[in-house]
């Protein structure tokens, strides 16, 4: 399960307890740390930004608080825009939320797509790719060694101390679709989340799937975001090598509890597709 988690929308608790209940397998959030007002970055889903992109809480506050009321189900962000943070602070706080969750915690990341909102954080839209790479390096660094450096375009640190380590280097799952994020996934990255697959392009995705297989020194997991919540449609992904896929839970047309029971509803639906 993907959400976009909002302020106006069923609380983190709530969610977790319902997705844990439910026997479902992960719970994963998207960030958008704000959303400018004035923008020209079109929104990749066409038409007007919708509400809920800039009312997402904090992912990693909020799956700290899914990880201590839940014992089972993986929780993750899907994806966090790491090229946004310094790297130093996001290594100790995904560190933490590991810790807190007793392992559980994958991290998901991507470029992004909004330049307004890079561009507020002093990042090169043209570079984000380049960035995210290195904040990711670096991190990977600090998780595994006492000591660790990195000097980098972007990134440049003399030996530092930080704790505290995750439980076991947290998987990074590479988002994204484009023609070279094969690469990015092999270089360094622990499995790939491909965006919404459409079902009439499944022959090629599973070519790149079975690709990435071939050339990956390491197993390489796949998960889908925002898979069709159809039967026939987690058929093919099974068909094609896809491991987990992540429906995407909307958020609620409306506020209050009438909201809150309408994502639980949707929530019954998907859980009642898996196996």
């Amino acid at each position: 399960m993907v959400t976009f988690l909002t302020d106006y929308g069923i609380d983190p608790v709530t969610l977790a307890h319902a997705v844990e209940k439910r026997g479902l397998d992960a719970l994963f959030l998207t960030e958008h740390t704000h959303i400018p007002t004035s923008r020209t970055s079109p929104w990749p889903g066409g038409g007007e930004l919708p509400r809920r992109y800039a009312h997402t809480y904090d992912p990693f506050v909020a799956l700290g608080a899914m990880a201590a009321v839940t014992e089972r189900i993986a929780l993750g962000t899907a994806v966090s825009l790491v090229a946004q943070h310094d790297p130093i602070v996001l290594a100790k706080t995904v560190a933490s939320v590991d810790r807190v969750s007793g392992g559980r915690f994958e991290l998901g990341v991507g470029p992004g797509w909004n330049r307004e909102e890079m561009a507020n954080h002093g990042v090169d839209p043209g570079r984000r790719t380049a960035r995210m790479r290195e904040h990711v390096l670096a991190m990977q660094a600090i998780w595994s060694s006492d000591e660790a450096e990195f000097h980098g375009e972007f990134v440049d640190f003399d030996p530092i101390w930080s704790w505290p380590k995750p439980t076991r280097r947290p998987p990074v799952l590479i988002g994204g679709g484009g023609p070279t994020v094969l690469e990015r996934v092999l270089e360094y990255g622990d499995g790939w989340i491909p965006l919404r697959v459409p079902l009439d392009g499944m022959d090629e995705f599973s070519a790149r799937v079975a690709e990435l297989r071939e050339r990956a020194d390491r197993p390489m997991p796949v998960t889908v975001y925002g898979a069709v919540p159809k039967p026939g449609a987690l058929d093919s992904y099974v068909a094609a090598g896809v491991d987990r896929v992540l429906f995407e839970l909307p958020g609620p047309e409306t506020d209050g509890p009438a909201g809150i029971d309408s994502t639980l509803r949707i929530l019954d639906a998907y859980a009642a597709l898996c196996p």
